[in-house]
């Protein structure tokens, strides 16, 4: 049956900009996707995300003057001058943190909205041209494929630079202060770099027979036609739980795995900085930065997995939702809002 046309009815502010010029189709590849959301405002985020890891470094020097001062007796007037250094410094770091923050979260929605709007428009000027078991992959895309891959456009170039220039900065902070404590350190991420890959691709195999299960529950609630339907929709929904179940068991294992080799980390500079500390050959301060170093890059290892991991799964999302469209789809120009 043929639906009626409800284009002058979705209530979308500023979609204009999504209509003025057309494509051929959706850019095959998600890079080709991220550039046409806007390089401009990629190359904000990257500008943001260079001060902020630039900013980030100060605190740990802060602190290891802090301790130094009060263990060797520095003035109190001196030591309340660092805390406030310090405030200062935490404090800019965190507004440049936030604006970071809204910054990615307002091109991510822009986006979702793109992909939604392209989705819903598509199939409304090509209503008579489909088949209904269409309208099922339709309704799977505009609801729950949308969102992550718009969703990622915000942090996928800002994040890796951000986390990796934090990495980096610590890291060489810690070279500088004891080279052999450093080296130590570094040892805990070359088994994480090795397993990170291994597992996520086990990961997306999962993910897409998520999704291509998904789409079919959706087609058949749509086309209600086959008489074996409450049956097939129940195996599907064992298999999506199945399907889930194992994601999981992947994904928490390598995240159990990452903590261990943090937590013997931290067992490596508690013995050797504590051997250096009773020979004489570091001061305490040097070990307390050691330990807040190793705590300042473990979130960005872990968000850089997670950015990795994100990366995979929206690279097989979005190649799904190209197959799924074979229609002619509106493009974004470069700098509109």
């Amino acid at each position: 049956m043929k639906r009626e046309s409800t284009r002058h009815q979705l209530p979308v502010e500023k979609t204009s900009d999504l209509y003025l010029r057309k494509a051929d189709s959706m850019p095959q590849r998600l890079s080709g996707f991220i550039a046409m959301m806007g390089r401009g405002h990629q190359a904000a985020l990257v500008v943001l995300s260079v001060f902020l890891f630039a900013v980030g470094i100060l605190p740990l020097e802060v602190q290891r003057r802090i301790v130094n001062g009060a263990t060797y007796g520095a003035n109190l007037n001196t030591i309340l001058g660092l805390v406030l250094t310090y405030l200062t410094l935490v404090l800019s770091e965190g507004v440049i943190k936030l604006i970071l923050n809204i910054y990615r979260g307002w091109i991510g929605e822009r986006a979702i909205r793109w992909l939604r709007m392209t989705v819903i428009d598509a199939g409304e000027r090509h209503s008579e041209e489909r088949a209904t078991l269409a309208e099922g992959v339709e309704m799977s895309i505009v609801l729950a494929e949308a969102e992550p891959v718009g969703g990622f456009v915000g942090t996928s170039i800002s994040e890796p630079i951000l986390q990796a220039g934090i990495l980096l900065a610590v890291g060489g902070y810690m070279i500088y202060l004891q080279p052999l404590l450093a080296f130590a350190v570094l040892a805990v991420f070359i088994p994480q770099s090795i397993l990170v890959p291994i597992l996520q691709g086990l990961i997306n195999q999962r993910v897409k027979t998520k999704i291509t299960v998904i789409r079919h529950l959706s087609e058949e609630m749509v086309d209600h036609t086959s008489a074996n339907s409450p049956r097939h929709q129940a195996a599907r929904v064992q298999r999506l739980f199945s399907t889930n179940m194992s994601i999981y068991k992947l994904k928490y294992a390598l995240n159990f795995l990452m903590n261990l080799m943090f937590q013997l980390g931290y067992a490596g500079i508690f013995a050797l900085g504590g051997y250096y500390v009773i020979t004489g050959r570091i001061e305490i301060g040097t070990v307390v930065a050691f330990i807040a170093g190793l705590s300042k890059v473990s979130d960005p290892w872990g968000a850089l997995v997670d950015w990795y991991r994100d990366l995979r799964v929206t690279q097989v999302k979005y190649e799904l939702i190209c197959d799924a469209s074979t229609l002619d789809l509106p493009r974004l120009p470069e700098g509109s809002e």
